[in-house]
């Protein structure tokens, strides 16, 4: 019995170990970043049209901004169409859409009548756009002159099928888990980067701003959360290549209050489990470069809540034989109260920080994985609240 309850502890300590640092360091430290030699379209080519497909409920503080963003661009204006889904916004975001669509031609409004949610807004548009390449982006994440160029230019090569874009996370101030956040999507790109570098595809491309051929594009189910990883998996499953682009730079407002990123991984960890058992064939053979990446950087650590709570159970059960394990059980029940601790009076280390973070953000895993096994009626949501004045 205690030999078994040991392998548990510490085959679940690998797993984390594996999912947080040795997968990370080994495929950062071991992945050639040379230039790629793969074909680009340059910026006097015959370049393709484009669709920009964007689902917004409520965004009066950012849309105009948003649409100005993509459309002051160094990409030809006559090959680009911007199609707006309002999920039944009730504030200024319809307006302010209409009155830019006096100065911008290929600017269309297409309004829902009621709550559809992001992903059958998309699905709706993605009907209606025409164009050779479609541009997936959210209502607050804000372009660059190139960021449009940038995303295209891959797809010369018939190879690639999608293209996602480096999202920048910015604040005012590093108040609330704003840093933690910032830090996170940082270490998230460069491991994206290099498993483009090492077997041309990215694990999921982040849903604020990525492209892909019309023809790739794969209506998200109803009622599916993670439409992006959704779509990035069919891609990977029809074995086209996705790139992440370094330079296809855009920006969106890093959430600063732990309560709305707790609802948001909620949300996230949904539609983790969802594709999972969808896109589960991709898990084999384990040892082929897009399943092991897939379980790597993705499943474990979509299960880490699990291995934590295995890690506690067993380190509980063997404290009463061992002093060794006691020290651990006591100091694994400490850190899970950091966030609780966090919460009351804010920690000025940022180690304590960060330690709070990943414990808060793997309860609204565990939460998340209850939620999809309940079943889910829904996927209408609400926007995380914008930190814009």
């Amino acid at each position: 019995m205690h030999s078994f309850l040991i392998i548990f502890f510490f085959t679940s300590v690998f797993l984390i170990l594996q999912t947080y640092l040795l997968y990370p360091l080994w495929i950062l430290f071991f992945t050639s970043k040379g230039k790629s030699s793969d074909p680009i379209y340059l910026n006097n080519d015959d370049l393709p049209t484009v669709g920009i497909l964007i689902a917004a409920y409520n965004e009066e503080k950012i849309i105009g901004e948003k649409i100005n963003s993509v459309l002051k661009t160094t990409y030809p204006l006559a090959k680009i169409k911007v199609y707006v889904g309002s999920d039944a916004s009730n504030d200024r975001t319809e307006e302010i859409i209409n009155e830019l669509a006096k100065a911008y031609s290929n600017l269309q409004l297409v309004k829902f009548g009621g709550r559809t949610g992001k992903a059958n807004i998309i699905n709706a548009l993605s009907e209606m756009a025409t164009e050779e390449i479609f541009i997936l982006t959210d209502a607050n994440v804000i372009f660059k002159e190139d960021t449009i160029f940038n995303l295209v230019r891959h797809f010369k090569d018939t190879k690639f099928a999608q293209v996602c874009a480096n999202i920048i996370k910015v604040s005012n101030s590093d108040q609330g888990i704003a840093r933690q956040e910032k830090s996170y999507i940082v270490f998230e790109n460069k491991i994206k980067y290099a498993e483009y570098k090492r077997w041309n595809i990215v694990m999921g491309a982040e849903g604020g701003c990525y492209a892909i051929r019309k023809e790739f594009y794969a209506p998200v189910p109803k009622n599916f959360f993670m439409d992006d990883f959704y779509i990035t998996m069919n891609v990977i499953e029809k074995g086209k290549k996705v790139v992440f682009d370094t330079e296809a730079i855009c920006y969106e407002d890093v959430p600063t209050q732990a309560r709305e990123e707790f609802k948001r991984k909620v949300r996230i960890s949904i539609g983790n489990f969802q594709n999972l058992f969808r896109y589960k064939k991709l898990l084999l053979p384990f040892w082929k470069g897009s399943a092991f990446a897939f379980w790597s950087h993705k499943v474990l650590r979509w299960l880490t809540p699990f291995f934590l709570i295995l890690c506690l159970l067993s380190a509980a059960i063997l404290s009463m034989h061992s002093n060794f394990f006691l020290i651990l059980f006591l100091l694994q029940a400490l850190l899970l109260l950091f966030p609780l601790l966090d919460s009351v009076s804010p920690f000025k280390v940022s180690l304590f920080k960060f330690i709070s973070h990943f414990y808060l953000m793997n309860l609204a895993l565990l939460k998340g994985f209850f939620m999809f096994v309940k079943g889910v009626e829904t996927s209408i949501w609400q926007p995380t609240k914008r930190n814009i004045d």
